[in-house]
């Protein structure tokens, strides 16, 4: 079986990450980059270890979490499917099993908004994980007065939280918000797509999804 070491290694997808993370720099994006993709495949390894999924379940999830921005180099639209074609072809000359290349790419190609669906365990976890990633230093922006609604979004989480109830019933967003830049309607305008996305990705896994803001439950 292919590894996510593996994968992590191969300077080919190093090079392909990179240089997807300059096109979104210069189209004014957040970052896209190995931070963003370590911190989804660590949560993705968190929901389905803690959930007793199988260790080639985790292991595809992360390989998929990695990858799945990949598409970015080619073009921001429809990047999810750029994404799982590039991803194809990568895991394929790595020596991947069909069964194994299935997994990935299908779950990279259903992690976008626009297109998404939780089509199985492993594109649950990639969407919750991904769509979770709201931090501070996903902000390149300097200058404060010059925000976007991304930035000011992103840039007034002092602290993000995902976890998994003791009961394996629930799993949970909770954001520590700045209010200096902290506004509701922006907020409810980037996540309430992304968040329904999140329920129905959590449902997949036997999860219902909640949201907390500043320890008050807005979903």
């Amino acid at each position: 079986m292919i590894t996510f070491e593996d994968v992590k290694k191969n300077e080919e997808i190093k090079t392909y990450i990179t240089k997807a993370d300059e096109s979104l720099i210069a189209l004014g994006y957040t970052e896209h980059s190995f931070a963003h993709v370590m911190k989804v495949a660590t949560t993705a390894e968190y929901i389905l270890t803690t959930l007793g999924y199988p260790q080639k379940d985790i292991e595809l999830a992360q390989i998929a979490c990695y990858l799945h921005d990949i598409g970015n180099l080619i073009n921001r639209e429809d990047h999810a499917q750029s994404s799982a074609l590039l991803a194809f072809r990568i895991l394929k000359d790595m020596g991947a099993s069909p069964d194994e290349i299935a997994t990935v790419v299908t779950a990279i190609g259903n992690h976008d908004e626009s297109t998404a669906f939780a089509v199985n365990s492993v594109a649950a976890a990639l969407i919750l994980a991904d769509k979770t990633d709201v931090r501070r230093t996903r902000v390149r922006n300097s200058d404060t007065s010059n925000f976007d609604i991304h930035d000011r979004v992103n840039y007034s989480v002092k602290k993000s939280t995902v976890r998994i109830n003791e009961d394996q019933t629930e799993i949970s967003l909770s954001l520590t918000i700045d209010p200096k830049f902290y506004s509701a309607l922006e907020y409810f305008e980037i996540f309430l797509g992304r968040m329904i996305l999140c329920r129905k990705a959590a449902e997949k896994l036997g999860l219902k999804f909640r949201m907390n803001i500043n320890n008050q439950q807005i979903l």
